[in-house]
């Protein structure tokens, strides 16, 4: 799953052990063209289903128009994996963030397509989305599949996957709550491995990787990896 403009499919971050500094955002941004089709999504759907920022707690069961448990998705590239889930998962309300704008009108076309109600889209830097639209215990899980790697050393400092940020998710999960990551690059892995295990509200569900939930789908990019012979690594932790 990769995403040219955002916190996730393979890309962002913030600094290990301290807190993200001033300018340092959840996405990456890269060129990007909005197709015909991806347009046209955005004038019919996207008044439904893009909510607008506010740095003001969100009123979940308004913005989905029900109360259901509430997963939090940071990044989701071209909305391939999120309209999967959501498809398996009409219980569940999926809040996506995401500022790719060819992106977000992929999935809203998905959206059209595959007549999904329960995914509202919040454009706008997950970050401050977490640190001011989100309260505390407010969230049942957190999605971040294949966030970018920052392959290159002296780049490792941007990687999303940081104490300061798994910090704020593990204080918004409700107590049994989830955090489930991807990713395709073992050096990452064991970052995320690392830093998830560090975090004392958290609590890994395996010993180390978890095998990869029936719910998450393999997309194009990564069945393209595993034919490549690269790995793929799940991580789950719960709220304690």
């Amino acid at each position: 799953m990769t995403q040219t403009l955002s916190p996730t499919t393979s890309q962002s971050g913030a600094p290990a052990g301290v807190a993200h500094p001033k300018g340092i955002k959840s996405y990456v941004r890269r060129a990007g063209r909005t197709t015909t089709g991806q347009a046209k999504a955005f004038e019919e759907f996207g008044p439904r289903f893009v909510l607008p920022y506010a740095p003001a707690p969100l009123d979940a069961t308004a913005s989905f128009g029900r109360s259901a448990p509430l997963v939090l998705e940071i990044g989701f590239g071209m909305g391939e994996a999120t309209a999967h889930i959501a498809g398996l998962r009409p219980g569940d309300n999926f809040l996506c963030c995401e500022v790719h704008e060819p992106g977000v009108g992929a999935l809203l076309k998905r959206i059209g397509e595959q007549n999904l109600a329960n995914i509202r889209i919040l454009q706008h830097d997950a970050v401050e989305v977490i640190d001011h639209m989100l309260a505390e215990a407010s969230l049942d899980g957190v999605h971040i599949f294949f966030p970018d790697p920052w392959h290159k050393t002296r780049h490792n400092k941007r990687r999303l996957i940081q104490p300061p940020l798994v910090a704020k998710l593990a204080s918004r999960l409700i107590p049994g709550g989830y955090i489930h990551c991807a990713t395709d690059w073992q050096p990452y892995a064991e970052q995320m491995l690392e830093v998830l295990s560090a975090q004392p509200l958290l609590a890994n569900t395996a010993p180390d990787y978890a095998p990869k939930p029936d719910y998450r789908p393999l997309t194009k990019f990564e069945n393209r990896g595993l034919r490549l012979g690269h790995g793929v690594w799940d991580l789950v932790f719960t709220r304690r």
